[in-house]
């Protein structure tokens, strides 16, 4: 009896699918089946003996491997596993690199080693339905197989763990066997557009000899990809898109996709100074843009551009936290209305950290943006490096697999393919709002700018590259052989396109300046710029007392109809207790009913970093857990049904994480925004985003951002990596008005600082060192009528000090204050005064000069700090306030790591500092 005769009465789809299962979960599948495939497996492997499993016993193999039973059931289920191996290494053996010959792979996809030979191929089989085309030849099969998945594109994804989204993908790329088809108005609008990209590129190339532009000549279809998208994407209801890209074919983009006026493009590379008064500008493929466009089927979407420095793939993360603030402002319910897309080299998304970081946010609930279509201009090298030096995996797209993420490999020559796997991108994500891939193989005509001599390090690629014709031309060639153009169509294309940019460039050479617009304007109507002067001006932070009880109720209460853990409890009741009986507020106290004002008046609160929700230091609890559930109860979303309080654990990631943040608040000034680092050593993390965003975007791209940054700091101990939060770097980035630095002492000033950033017309980044051992302190209180009634204080003058009895003025900032403070009260020095600089920028050097004033008696000024002399705020002083550099100075000396690992060496360094503080006879540190 044949023990397979199961198989004569199974559909070829049905084993298909059951093979599928058992590739990727064997243990889902029935014991017998499960026992059939893997003999199955074994034995194409020319195994010679049977597994030793349970439900084996009854398999047994030829001489050859072949398992014994029905001859047409085995040669069926070796036409299957052909068509597996096409869907799993297709993708290896396309026709998708215009300039190189590929990598050369092993195992191929030759018949005979799936058992077949040339005898069968005008057989007929069954398994041609899995595919769609019915009962076929095995030489029908193959040319179908060779057409879905190696020809102009290959796909990858049969990884994906999903059968509904693997089932999916296999009908798309099935359906015109992984072609388009397009009618003949189709076709002349895709020729339009990409000649719109050729002629753009080669009339800056005529017109700006030797000035870099990052040209995008070799992968011109990008720009009818582009336009197809958007074109699409309104019809499916897509209102708003968000877009971020390098500097390559950047240009391009602008003028044939967003609308900017050439004429503006002239006039950057003309050099020309810009209108506005105070401001730097950049280099003109880092500038962003906002604007409207009417598609052709007369729908509106917004598209946005965001600006990028030239540090790749840095602008990714912006561009995830501006759609998801437009999502959570605008589209609560319809979030897959905007759309994020990321263009990245193919160099890049292989070597940067960053795309990583932003790949696993895909999914996350504080990041995930419903799926973001991203796009690789591949032109197999990065500035000089081959990509077999620039990657060890096999594809730069490599990184899209950690979501699971479809991706597509396409030849940039065959731009019908082109916009056809743009279409398939788009109706993935529409349709799963997960990632999807676009590889764009094609290449880069000149060197990494247009002054390169690429010949240099890639000879043979280039003296191929010189004999290569452009997309265009490839494709009018095409168009005229299917009789559908002329050359009199194409001459009239290109005249027409090259006749209005000749009309801008002489427009342009009649204005003596150029004009950067900032992006997303509708988001920032009715705000203003401001300059150091008005970032000093006093701001009403006040809150009304009633209203302050009232949210104090509401975060103070846990629901009582279920059961919380008796610590998390005991502090939520501590904390009614010591705003209702004690009037005793502390840090946390603080913050929180900070954030609660802000959400009464109406204003959304955002907040992430790592273990936010609790706090690093277990003194936030924003987020309280159900012990038994988890269910998660966030006090602060009972207070006012129009704002929302969002607070998420982070990834661990900074960089990623802090370019999200600061995006969101690009696009939502009127949430408060929040990125908080565990200990705020780690914030260099993201010192990429600092740098080129945080400190300089708004004099380079003229964009306003109000992200708080919130870096603990403060030496304790606790070792070289958990005291210092680097305020020297931050204070160094300082300049006129760009953001503001604090290093707050008290939850009042904490309460305020947070409040002043809605309150302005005006934003600016605000960095906050704050507090570890103080959240605690027995002195770091305030009461709620120093919240309600206060406001925010640049400086805090010491409450018990008389100024002509004082002798020694000591000026800090911070936690030391409080050491000092200990010190003074148990030596009872009435002589010594302490005073607080909370703002360290813009410094408050009016009140600064206005307490040496106070103080002339004293005799001996001091400016006291727990940091090595060369950290810390010593030097910021100095370039600030020319009469520090009169101050005696009490520091630690200069060191190259930030505190002392041994906690003797810490306190005795540290001590050391405290008694000079004291006794201006005891500087003779040691250590």
């Amino acid at each position: 009896m044949d023990p397979f005769s199961f198989l004569n009465s199974i559909h070829p789809d049905q084993l298909d699918d059951l093979y599928q299962l058992y590739l990727k979960y064997p243990d889902r599948i029935e014991p017998s089946w499960r026992a059939f495939f893997q003999g199955f497996d074994f034995g194409k492997d020319g195994a010679d003996e049977v597994l030793e499993s349970g439900n084996n016993q009854d398999i047994s193999f030829s001489e050859n491997g072949h398992i014994n039973g029905s001859e047409d059931v085995h040669k069926e289920f070796q036409v299957i596993r052909l068509i597996d191996g096409y869907r799993t290494r297709g993708h290896l053996f396309t026709k998708t690199n215009p300039v190189r010959e590929r990598r050369k792979y092993r195992p191929k996809l030759d018949i005979e080693n799936f058992g077949l030979s040339h005898e069968d191929l005008d057989k007929e089989f069954n398994a041609g339905e899995i595919v769609g085309i019915g009962k076929a030849t095995l030489r029908q099969i193959i040319d179908f197989l060779e057409s879905v998945f190696c020809d102009a594109i290959g796909i990858e994804y049969v990884y994906i763990r999903k059968p509904e989204i693997v089932s999916w993908i296999q009908d798309k790329i099935y359906h015109n066997q992984n072609h388009p088809k397009f009618n003949h108005d189709e076709k002349k609008h895709i020729l339009r557009k990409l000649n719109e990209a050729v002629t753009f590129e080669s009339f800056l190339h005529k017109n700006y000899i030797g000035q870099k532009r990052f040209s995008l000549e070799g992968n011109e279809s990008l720009i009818p990809a582009l336009d197809t998208l958007i074109e699409k994407a309104a019809d499916r209801g897509v209102k708003e898109f968000v877009m971020g890209m390098a500097h390559r074919g950047r240009l391009n983009t602008l003028a044939n996709i967003f609308g900017k006026d050439p004429k503006a493009i002239f006039n950057e590379f003309e050099g020309k100074d810009y209108e506005q008064e105070v401001f730097d500008g950049d280099v003109k493929y880092h500038l962003g843009w906002t604007c409207i466009r009417k598609t052709d089927s007369g729908k509106e979407i917004n598209l946005n551009i965001a600006p990028n420095p030239s540090h790749l793939e840095a602008v990714g993360a912006v561009v995830q936290g501006i759609a998801r603030a437009k999502q959570d402002d605008h589209h609560i319910g319809s979030e897959q209305n905007v759309l994020p897309i990321v263009v990245h080299g193919d160099a890049a998304i292989a070597g940067q950290g960053i795309a990583y970081e932003v790949v696993q946010m895909a999914k996350l609930e504080g990041y995930k943006t419903q799926g973001t279509i991203h796009i690789v201009v591949n032109n197999q090298i990065g500035f000089t490096t081959n990509y077999l030096d620039g990657r060890s995996s096999t594809y730069c797209t490599d990184v899209g697999k950690v979501t699971l993420s479809p991706v597509m490999h396409v030849n940039a020559d065959d731009v019908e393919a082109v916009v056809h796997a743009m279409q398939f991108a788009l109706a993935f994500r529409m349709e799963f709002k997960r990632d999807v891939f676009i590889d764009l193989l094609g290449y880069r005509k000149y060197g990494h700018n247009e002054g390169d001599e690429p010949r240099f390090t890639q000879p043979k690629l280039y003296k191929a590259i010189s004999k290569h014709d452009n997309p265009r031309d490839i494709y009018v060639k095409r168009l005229k052989e299917q009789g559908i153009i002329d050359d009199d169509y194409v001459k009239t294309l290109e005249e027409n396109y090259k006749s209005n940019l000749e009309e801008k460039l002489a427009d342009s050479k009649k204005e003596d300046t150029a004009f950067v617009t900032p992006i997303m304007q509708e988001e920032w109507e009715g705000s203003e710029y401001a300059n150091q002067d008005d970032m000093l001006k006093p701001v009403d932070t006040s809150y009304d007392l009633k209203k302050l009880d009232k949210v104090a109720e509401i975060i103070t209460n846990l629901p009582e109809d279920k059961k919380f853990i008796r610590k998390a409890k005991k502090i939520i009741d501590a904390r009614h207790k010591m705003y209702f009986e004690d009037n005793v507020l502390d840090w946390g106290m603080a913050e929180v009913l900070a954030y609660a004002s802000v959400v009464e008046e109406g204003h959304d609160v955002r907040i992430s970093g790592q273990d936010v929700e609790r706090g690093t230091f277990s003194h936030r609890h924003a987020v309280i857990k159900v012990e038994d559930s988890e269910e998660e109860v966030v006090l602060h979303n009972n207070i006012n049904d129009k704002a929302h309080f969002y607070i998420y654990n982070s990834l661990l990631s900074e960089y990623g994480v802090v370019g999200f943040d600061y995006g969101y608040a690009m696009a939502s000034p009127h949430t408060l925004t929040i990125w908080e680092a565990q200990f705020g050593d780690f914030s260099n993390g993201a010192q990429i985003m600092i740098d080129q965003y945080i400190s300089a975007a708004e004099d380079k791209w003229k964009t306003q951002n109000g992200l708080v940054m919130l870096l603990p700091h403060g030496y304790e101990g606790q070792g070289s990596e958990h005291s210092s939060a680097r305020m020297e770097r931050y204070l160094q980035l300082c300049a006129k008005d760009n953001m503001y630095v604090a290093n707050c002492t008290t939850p009042a000033n904490l309460f305020h600082i947070l409040r002043r950033q809605l309150k302005t017309k005006f934003r600016k980044p605000l960095i906050i060192f704050t507090p570890k051992s103080l959240l605690r302190h027995s002195k770091v209180v305030s009461t709620k009528e120093d919240l309600a009634n206060g406001e925010f204080k640049t400086l805090i003058d010491d409450p018990n000090a008389k100024p002509k009895s004082t002798k020694t003025l000591v000026l800090c900032s911070g936690k030391f204050y409080y050491d000092l403070l200990k010190r003074k009260e148990e030596d009872q020095r009435n002589d010594v005064a302490l005073v607080r600089i909370e703002q360290l920028f813009p410094l408050p050097i009016k009140a600064i000069e206005k307490i040496l004033k106070r103080y002339s008696s004293a005799e001996d000024v001091v400016w006291a700090q727990e940091e090595p002399r060369n950290m810390g705020a010593y030097s910021h002083l100095l370039l600030h306030f020319d009469q520090a550099k009169n101050f005696r100075v009490c520091s630690r000396r200069f060191y190259g790591s930030p505190a002392a690992g041994s906690t003797k060496r810490f306190e005795k360094r540290h001590q050391e500092v405290i008694d000079y503080v004291f006794d201006a006879s005891t500087n003779n540190f040691n250590l």
